[in-house]
């Protein structure tokens, strides 16, 4: 495994010294990412060790119903690619938060980017905790030396090289997660007596949970009840929620051409559902795995069922590879996700609001040491929660209510203002916290119904994230005379009204390297 790390960075470091320097190869890789590599890297970017031992984890504790992510992010990619990458791409914009930036003003932009850098900092700390309970299981390394040494080398050569190296690392990663999880599926399915076995247990415990969606009468159903709202909810916060990420437009924005964009988009929703099938049938295998026969201790944290499956299903040579397909996919989602945080902090918050006269080298050299404090924030925060796939939701919950509708009025709703945006920002926030968050301990303080078990099962996520967008639209009309809108035209490269925003990325830097014979 030391080996397996010291070879990405050097492929990291190494794409870094090829492609050079500047601002626009850091953040955007130049504009000049060929699709392949677009594709494979927005793949890698999302099949993280969230993406893997999270499925795995749902599936095997809840059912397949509940491993709504792989789904729900795949069709929140084939969404974006049809109608957010070619446009944000054409409009050469530099992070996510640009164009709510011009349309709405520096300060707006400023509160979008608390969720657009606390969801991928949530992210980071999902992947890095899955890939420290994999350790720990699979190699008896200590759980808080498995996370820190990932992270460290992630880091690094993301410092290094930016963009370009993480999308270099993330071709050879995607790689090695598709052909270790392949290898692993058949041998762990060997153990337990073959897939058929596996799944008609899994059917009889699991019941009408076992389906990949609810019943068409599921608030009737007695397995359902108020659940099959909430699945709902957490369903389209998925869909909608996996769009406004920086992780995501970075790639959009750094495709050679706003058509690879889309087709970028639409290539990787394919194969994230391709490389769904191996934690879903690993986690459907477990429930019928006596891992005490094979030695385990037992098995009380659901978040083990992966490292488990590997460390006492497969021989010792597959799980080895299998676990470096999940080092690599950790390493694919923490490099990407502490590169995108830094540069929305780099280049939303001190370029535009704290330092609007910075350069860009100052703004490369802040967002580099960005790079290493919010990895480290993820670092800390890996080591102290429990469960991946809660923390994987939150991260996408942020990003749903706050986030989404900013984004979808800065881009199609010409009528929308900057008093619009702030409100609705508001609104949403505190109509989505007034809900409570189970995983830091946060009680509800507003009455919703369907209060259970200490969640409230009503989708008061997706309430949250309507309200918000009225409240835009609403305020805006109100208020058009008060704070005129920003034209549309201003989305749009070489116009006056584009120059008057004067927040565009200077590319002289980003020239393409010319190939070697």
């Amino acid at each position: 495994m030391l080996i397996f790390y010291a070879l990405f960075y050097w492929l990291g470091a190494f794409v870094a010294a090829r492609r050079g320097g500047g601002l626009a190869n850091t953040m955007v890789a130049g504009r000049n990412m060929p699709l392949w590599i677009g594709v494979f890297t927005m793949t890698a970017t999302w099949v993280g060790g969230g993406y893997v031992n999270g499925t795995a984890e749902s599936t095997f504790s809840d059912g397949m119903a509940w491993a709504q992510a792989p789904w729900g992010y795949a069709v929140s990619l084939l969404i974006g690619g049809l109608f957010f990458a070619k446009k944000m791409r054409r409009g050469r914009f530099t992070t996510m938060l640009d164009p709510i930036d011009i349309r709405f003003g520096k300060r707006v932009a400023g509160l979008g980017s608390i969720p657009a850098v606390l969801g991928e900092i949530f992210w980071t700390g999902a992947i890095l905790t899955a890939l420290g309970t994999t350790f720990g299981t699979i190699i008896g390394l200590d759980f808080t030396i498995s996370i820190i040494l990932s992270a460290v080398i992630a880091i690094a050569y993301t410092v290094v090289g930016g963009m370009w190296s993480v999308a270099i690392t993330d071709v050879v990663q995607i790689i090695v997660i598709f052909v270790g999880l392949i290898v692993a599926v058949p041998l762990a399915a060997g153990a337990v007596g073959g897939l058929d076995h596996a799944w008609a247990n899994y059917t009889a415990n699991f019941g009408s949970y076992s389906t990949l969606f609810p019943p068409l009468d599921g608030w009737n159903h007695p397995d359902w009840g108020h659940s099959y709202w909430q699945w709902w909810d957490y369903g389209l916060l998925l869909v909608f929620g996996g769009i406004p990420w920086q992780v995501y437009f970075q790639r959009v924005l750094s495709a050679s051409s706003p058509a690879n964009a889309r087709r970028l988009s639409l290539g990787a929703s394919a194969m994230c559902v391709l490389a769904a099938i191996p934690p879903v049938l690993i986690g459907i295998i477990a429930t019928s795995a006596d891992f005490q026969a094979h030695g385990a201790p037992p098995l009380d944290n659901p978040s083990l069922v992966m490292p488990y499956v590997l460390r006492y299903l497969l021989p010792t040579g597959a799980a080895a590879l299998a676990l470096g397909a999940l080092a690599a996919a950790v390493m694919s989602s923490v490099d990407s996700s502490v590169l995108s945080a830094s540069s929305v902090a780099g280049w939303n918050v001190y370029r535009r609001l704290v330092r609007p006269n910075a350069t860009a080298d100052q703004v490369q050299k802040v967002i580099r040491r960005l790079i290493v404090v919010i990895g480290a924030a993820a670092m800390l925060l890996a080591l102290n929660v429990a469960s991946v796939y809660d923390l994987w939701y939150l991260a996408s919950d942020l990003i749903y209510v706050l986030l989404f509708p900013l984004l979808v009025c800065a881009l199609f709703v010409p009528f929308a203002n900057r008093i619009g945006a702030a409100c609705g920002f508001l609104v949403a926030a505190v109509l989505r916290f007034s809900g409570g968050e189970p995983t830091f301990g946060l009680a509800p303080f507003l009455p919703w119904p369907w209060y259970e078990d200490g969640d409230v099962l009503f989708p008061f996520r997706t309430v949250s994230m309507l309200a918000g967008l009225v409240t835009i639209l609403v305020v805006s009309a109100l208020t058009r005379r008060l704070s005129g809108p920003v034209s549309m035209a201003a989305l749009e490269p070489d116009t006056p009204e584009r120059a008057a925003w004067g927040g565009d990325l200077t590319e002289e830097s980003s020239e393409p390297v010319p190939a070697k014979a």
